[in-house]
């Protein structure tokens, strides 16, 4: 299991702070949440994280290996998986071809593997295996349907299982409930909570619903101004005041 250390990490853009001091950590095998009102450096941080963004300051780990010398791709290579808040799907693609997108980091070809015919033999096992990640959520029926033919909700599930595809040992999802209705949260809820346990998966989520968060967290970072301003179980962080005061623009009423 893998363990993901963000320590003491700034990020400036000219004289803007986007991220000021920032630390915390995401244990192997946890379902952890990032929140905070809007500006508050989530998604700068998940750009850190994901290569996206360098650093100015700080270390940031996963599994002992500093991450910022790596390339994005080099981080999905070492077991991070991102399915993003505007999927990028290819609509007229099916399901299955969608999500061997996700594939193509684990795939090794050349001109001798290429004469003997082992490219095939290894495109038949990553489509199988695509195929089992489909249907670990619940998208079996519909492998070869075209992506915009489904549902917003079942579409979302696709960007992740393109996500899960790359076999990470974190999972990074970024707003995944976003545009969706209360029907549609409930079955993602259900969704991330079953990556995380059912294949033991650390996941690291952005989410503005806090129902959602809430609800299945195990731990809860809270930004504002891209700082660290809580951190803790779900129900010690909705009670701290300076979350309440983030949110609320208030103080917490005793």
């Amino acid at each position: 299991m893998t363990e993901l250390r963000v320590d003491h990490v700034g990020l400036r853009f000219g004289g803007l702070r986007a991220l000021d001091d920032l630390s915390f950590t995401v244990t192997p095998g946890s379902l952890h949440a990032l929140i905070g009102p809007n500006g508050a450096g989530k998604s700068s941080c998940f750009n850190v994280i994901g290569g996206l963004y360098r650093a100015t300051e700080g270390t940031l780990t996963f599994g002992g290996t500093d991450l910022l010398a790596l390339r994005p791709h080099q981080r999905a290579g070492l077991g991070m998986g991102r399915a993003f808040q505007n999927t990028a799907l290819s609509p007229h693609s099916t399901v299955l071809d969608n999500v061997m997108l996700g594939r193509h980091a684990l795939t090794r070809g050349g001109f001798l593997s290429c004469a003997l015919r082992l490219t095939a033999r290894q495109e038949r096992v990553h489509r199988a295996r695509a195929a089992e990640i489909c249907d670990f959520l619940a998208l079996g029926d519909v492998l070869d349907s075209p992506v915009g033919s489904l549902p917003y909700g079942r579409a979302k599930r696709v960007d992740i299982a393109r996500a899960l595809a790359v076999e990470p040992s974190l999972l990074l999802l970024d707003e995944p409930a976003a545009g969706m209705n209360a029907a549609e949260t409930a079955e993602l809820a259900g969704t991330i909570q079953s990556v995380s346990q059912g294949l033991g998966i650390s996941v690291l989520l952005v989410e503005h619903d806090m129902n959602l968060v809430m609800g299945i967290a195990d731990r809860v970072t809270v930004l504002d101004f891209g700082r660290v301003i809580a951190d803790g179980p779900p129900a010690e962080v909705q009670r701290d005041p300076q979350v309440i005061k983030a949110y609320l623009g208030t103080e917490a009423q005793t």
